[in-house]
């Protein structure tokens, strides 16, 4: 009964999608970032959903990582999943290509030949200069659907391929067969980046097909006659059998209806693009907000079927009764791209908070960055907790208890320097051979702050006190005479002078991670004031503040790719640095935040090819730009004191749900006028230089008025975070 419940109710959400006054899906340029280092997804798919159907190109290094770079001009398939904007490359997996002969296994393409929108991708395919294929995709949550319109003339074959993917991964056991003359299903299990991955599919045609395995099985070829007509494909995808596949087709897409699925898609992406509204008479500027409000939700992608059932992080086949997520690039988008969904995505906290608690049960921890079911470890700290404690704390349908057991219990492993952590206080460097001690110990410390304040609010009086004191291992990382965050061994003992160099960013191979000391020392979030404290004096804090971002110099032959977007050392196109500029705020400087954040919105995003000045992280940087656009952002890790910076729009309109809308207006806005004079919410004198989670979703309007100096606003000690 219950799988039946879920799957009418799956049927009803696909069916019923509210109407949106405007088409904001006119406003996105999906290409953004498709070039550079932005490493963003490009094809057809729906909001956060579990297919990302596009065009896959041979992975020729780390730009590839989604399997797709607009310096390439070689298809190998349109697979069925992508990654978007990661460092590290997987899925691709499934793909069709359609070729003119039985052993083509590439197609040279030109980007002149493409056309994408949100939901949509097609491209025109040739043979010695003259059109053989239309190809035109589109998706729903968990299928994704083909149309492929061949010249006449041309024989109309499809290559299956379950080998090769993105190149990113090895393929352990592929299976394909033909059900019927018009239904092609199998399965491949696969290892790369997710260790174990298990894909389901099941392929129906509009016509007759016949299914030809080709070498080890991992390719098929698949014909049919060319009337003229256009030959419809529709894949149904699952993690867990191609029984769970069949019945994600019947249940999402049972037509052959292409351009109502493409019209539904279009209806689900304005939907969720118009929970927030702008003002600008700038197309470019509403381009790139749209783009990146677009960017913000290729993931988390839905981990569970139709009828419920989702493969675990234990392997096995569970049944729920919420919706379960992957792709969880938690190092990166507990900084910005969570906090934004708990304010425009709200109905869909608890599922996450569940994917989270069941995640713990079973494999024993919380998150770190979990891909297709798999725990991959990937990066450093415990960048789940802040997440689940966010969730805590803004009051969203969590059970208390059983978080703070997953946070606590993940927090006292021995795994990852962890329990060199309890043991010393800090992480020594002689101790750890992974190296990135800093790093972990500062992530650790602002994660177990976290854990301190659901804590408290559990009214655990033990683990609060525990972990907040741990939560100030920080400390021991800063040295007082340089005034960096430093290695330091298990004597106590800071990494000798000879082995120091602030600049560096050797990857993986020091005391940091994707980052070095400049932009590390002010990796304390969770506790600005105790980092001031540390410094002395405002004034010397300050003053090292402001020579992060005009300092200038080598980070080495060995420097990490990903520290990109620089501002002096500020590295804008990486993570640890994306809260620095909303450090002025904390020491009454607003203004200085003000013309940063103005300069970043600038010049690190363009309705550009090479728009991004790094890795898009599966939304967190296109994050950053949305709550910074709007004149907002989270600075501590959890519990939604959102900080006021610079708007960009003369007015923000957001979206909340259950009729609340929050607006933000920028009074005498402009390029010049970007420092706040005054501010008012709803009518009355507002003073303070942040505002609270409570108090936006409580609806209303920040009145912001704006000039070409700055102010003593939100100056005093007492109306600062």
């Amino acid at each position: 009964m219950k799988r039946m419940l879920l799957t009418l109710l799956a049927i009803v959400a696909i069916s019923v999608i509210p109407m949106v006054a405007e088409n904001y899906t006119q406003y996105v340029n999906p290409r953004i970032g498709t070039g550079g280092h932005g490493h963003v997804f490009l094809g057809a798919n729906v909001p956060f959903g579990y297919v990302q159907l596009g065009p896959t190109e041979h992975t020729h290094g780390w730009d590839w990582c989604s399997g797709y770079h607009t310096s390439d001009s070689v298809l190998i398939g349109f697979g069925h999943q992508h990654l978007s904007g990661t460092g590290i490359g997987d899925l691709g997996d499934v793909a069709l290509l359609p070729v003119v002969g039985r052993n083509q296994r590439e197609v040279v393409f030109s980007h002149n030949d493409e056309m994408a929108k949100p939901g949509y991708y097609s491209i025109t395919l040739r043979d010695a200069g003259s059109p053989y294929v239309k190809v035109e995709l589109t998706a729903t949550l968990r299928t994704g659907m083909h149309r492929y319109t061949f010249a006449l003339g041309h024989e109309a074959m499809l290559l299956l391929d379950l080998g090769q993917g993105i190149g990113w991964d090895s393929p352990k056991q592929v299976k394909m067969k033909q059900l019927s003359p018009r239904m092609i299903a199998g399965y491949r299990h696969s290892m790369g980046w997710a260790r174990s991955q298990k894909d389901y599919f099941a392929m129906e045609f509009s016509q007759d097909v016949t299914l030809e395995k080709l070498s080890n099985d991992t390719l098929g070829l698949i014909t049919t006659a060319n009337s003229g007509k256009p030959l419809l494909v529709k894949a149904g995808m699952s993690a867990v059998s191609i029984e769970n596949a069949i019945g994600n087709l019947m249940t999402e897409n049972p037509g052959w209806d292409f351009d109502g699925i493409k019209e539904k898609a279009d209806k689900a992406w304005n939907n969720e693009l118009g929970k927030i509204t702008i003002d600008t008479d700038n197309s470019d500027d509403r381009t790139v907000f749209y783009t990146a409000l677009y960017h913000t939700m290729v993931a988390p992608s839905v981990f569970s079927d139709a009828c419920g059932e989702y493969r675990g992080a234990d392997g096995e086949v569970h049944e729920g009764d919420f919706t379960n997520y992957t792709t969880l690039s938690l190092w990166d988008t507990y900084r910005a791209a969570h906090p934004l969904q708990t304010l425009i995505h709200r109905e869909k906290q608890a599922d996450i908070a569940q994917t989270f608690l069941h995640i713990f049960e079973q494999q024993g921890k919380l998150p770190v960055w979990h891909l297709m079911g798999n725990e991959t470890d990937c990066m450093v700290g415990n960048p789940g907790v802040p997440v689940l404690a966010d969730l805590v704390l803004k009051g969203f349908d969590v059970d208390k208890d059983k978080a703070l057991k997953a946070m606590v219990t993940s927090a006292m492993l021995d795994e990852r320097s962890m329990g060199l952590l309890k043991q010393y206080g800090y992480i020594p460097y002689d101790l750890e051979p992974d190296k990135e001690t800093v790093a972990r110990g500062l992530e650790y410390a602002l994660a177990d702050w976290c854990i301190a304040q659901v804590a408290k609010v559990v009214g655990d009086q033990e683990n609060y006190d525990y972990f907040l004191n741990r939560s100030k291992s920080y400390r021991h990382y800063f040295d007082k005479q340089t005034r960096f965050m430093r290695g330091k061994d298990s004597k106590g003992n800071f990494r000798p002078s000879a082995e120091f160099d602030p600049l560096s960013t050797k990857h993986r191979n020091d005391d940091y991670c994707e980052g070095n000391a400049w932009q590390y020392t002010w990796l304390v979030p969770h506790d600005v004031h105790g980092l001031v404290d540390l410094f002395g004096s405002e004034k010397a804090f300050t003053q090292k503040l402001d020579s992060l971002f005009i300092v200038e110099g080598d980070m080495g032959e060995e420097a990490s790719p990903d520290v990109s977007g620089l501002i002096g050392q500020y590295a804008h196109g990486n993570e640890p640095s994306h809260h620095i500029i909303y450090l002025y705020s904390y020491v009454g400087q607003p203004w200085k935040t003000a013309q940063l954040v103005r300069r970043v919105l600038r010049e690190q995003y363009r309705n550009d090819l090479d728009g991004l000045s790094g890795n898009e992280d599966v939304g967190q940087m296109s994050a950053w730009y949305v709550l910074s656009s709007i004149g907002l952002y989270q600075e501590e890790p959890a519990g939604g004191k959102y900080i006021i910076g610079s708007p960009l729009f003369n007015e923000a309109t957001v979206n909340m749900g259950d009729g609340k809308t929050f607006t933000v207006k920028a009074m005498n806005n402009s390029d010049k006028n970007i420092y706040v004079q005054s501010a008012r919410l709803n009518g009355k004198r507002y003073d303070k230089g942040y505002i609270d989670y409570r108090d936006i979703i409580a609806g209303g309007t920040l009145e912001l008025t704006m000039g070409p100096k700055p102010s003593n606003w939100a100056t005093k000690p007492k109306n600062r975070p």
